[in-house]
């Protein structure tokens, strides 16, 4: 299976502070063809105006993980956690039990650009949890970085359910590979620029759901920015 999923088909709502795209049924957005893949459940690529924010809200049993394009977005939970991410920081929440939470952005003059996405949890009613790392560009630049996984592993993030995500940044003709165990699924998401996924053109916002077909093959065509997940 190789299903792409074009930026310009995702759900869209433009709220004036919030211009949000989901990539699968989300809130009033609701495609029975696109309920999420494997335990991947939410992708939402959002920009948030200045001064505008997502107000105090809860959330149960699901693994929430924010990714800053550009821009800087600040968050604050029940749990005591106060932080602001930037572009390179990767924020991991367990909702588990039940979790309040508020995010807004952190400038009164400049957009902020991040994905949410959420995975759900391998085991419900877990004890609430925060995580945030850092991945420099550097780091990235050329290599598929595990940025989460569900034991932490190479300094990545660690998450309630079976999933790992990869980050990289590549350049126009810059190519990267990945295998999946047998009976994995991948996911790729392209967050910015263009890249091709096993020769397929996808532009900012496009994805690919990948099942049974081996080998996940990236290469840049512009600069870009690409998530890929590796899903039981």
């Amino acid at each position: 299976m190789f299903a792409l999923r074009r930026a310009e088909d995702r759900g869209h709502v433009n709220h004036g502070w919030l211009d949000s795209f989901h990539t699968f049924s989300f809130g009033s957005y609701d495609d029975p063809r696109h309920r999420g893949f494997s335990k991947l459940r939410v992708i939402n690529d959002d920009t948030v105006a200045p001064g505008g924010g997502f107000a105090t809200h809860g959330h149960s049993d699901m693994e929430i993980i924010s990714y800053v394009l550009e821009g800087a977005l600040e968050h604050r939970d029940s749990m005591g956690n106060g932080s602001v991410i930037r572009p390179g920081d990767v924020q991991r929440m367990s909702a588990g039990t039940g979790v309040r939470h508020s995010e807004y952005n952190h400038s009164s003059e400049d957009p902020v650009h991040f994905l949410q996405i959420w995975v759900e949890p391998d085991t419900t009613g877990v004890r609430p949890g925060y995580e945030q790392r850092h991945y420099s560009a550097e780091r990235r630049r050329g290599r598929l970085v595990l940025l989460v996984s569900p034991d932490g592993r190479d300094g990545s993030i660690a998450i309630n359910q079976d999933a790992l995500l990869y980050g990289t940044l590549l350049i126009a003709g810059e190519r990267l590979s990945y295998q999946p165990s047998d009976g994995r699924r991948a996911y790729v998401h392209v967050a910015r620029g263009s890249a091709r996924v096993n020769g397929e053109a996808l532009d900012g916002g496009d994805g690919v759901a990948m099942e049974n077909l081996g080998e996940v093959r990236l290469e840049g065509i512009s600069e870009t920015e690409v998530l890929l997940f590796d899903l039981p």
